[in-house]
């Protein structure tokens, strides 16, 4: 299961249609609607400065959030649209759909990595470079992981980790079909220089080193 689902607060919108969300504009808020979920539409409106803090946080169309609701119980809901104003590209409405415990969903899950003490890469000097410390995965509202874990004990430089190599949580899969790396292990940046000054001083492949005697004649 996932751990703290973050909290997204609002309150009930008295009244519908363009009148009523202007007002709402003006009072520092916007407005948005709650639906789904088996249950009739809820018109609310949403502290702005919050909802800007989420939007910039990033992934907020693949958050799971609990939303608060005065009157109403909490109940899990994923953005569903954010409208913006098409000059000042802020937010102007917010639609957010509520997700029984059996609703799929995709949500980014954070990777761990364990095994650090066990990995020849690193002992060598080698750098470990995340290349996905997220994972996008298809899971059930009810049952999201905290996180996923993958191991690099036993990995040497140049080795990859990839999404296949990797135990998932039961009844959850990644969202891209095809194989692709989370983490690679890498020569450390002195050694790939002094790599690349030895290519650069060999001769190549077709160039005769000329000696003293070819010099003179």
């Amino acid at each position: 299961m996932a751990g703290q689902i973050p909290d997204i607060t609002a309150m009930p919108r008295a009244g519908t249609g363009k009148g009523a969300a202007r007002t709402a504009r003006r009072e520092g808020m916007v407005p948005g609607v709650v639906y789904g979920g088996g249950e009739d539409p809820v018109a609310i409106n949403l502290p702005f400065n919050a909802l800007m803090k989420n939007l910039k946080a990033g992934r907020f169309l693949a958050q799971l959030f609990n939303l608060k609701l005065e009157g109403h119980d909490d109940v899990r809901v994923i953005c569903r649209s954010v409208q913006r104003h098409v000059v000042k590209d802020l937010p102007i409405h917010v639609d957010f759909m509520r997700l029984r415990r059996t609703s799929r969903v995709s949500l980014f899950i954070p990777v761990e990595v364990v095994g650090e003490d066990e990995c020849p890469a690193l002992r060598k000097g080698g750098v470990l470079t995340m290349v996905r410390p997220e994972v996008e995965l298809r899971c059930t509202a009810g049952d999201i992981p905290e996180k996923i874990t993958i191991s690099i004990a036993g990995l040497e430089i140049g080795d990859t980790v990839t999404i296949k190599s990797v135990t998932l949580p039961e009844g959850t899969r990644p969202t891209i079909d095809r194989d692709f790396v989370i983490a690679n292990l890498s020569a450390p940046a002195g050694l790939l220089s002094s790599e690349d000054e030895d290519d650069n001083d060999a001769p190549e492949a077709d160039e005769v080193p000329t000696t003293g005697d070819d010099a003179e004649s």
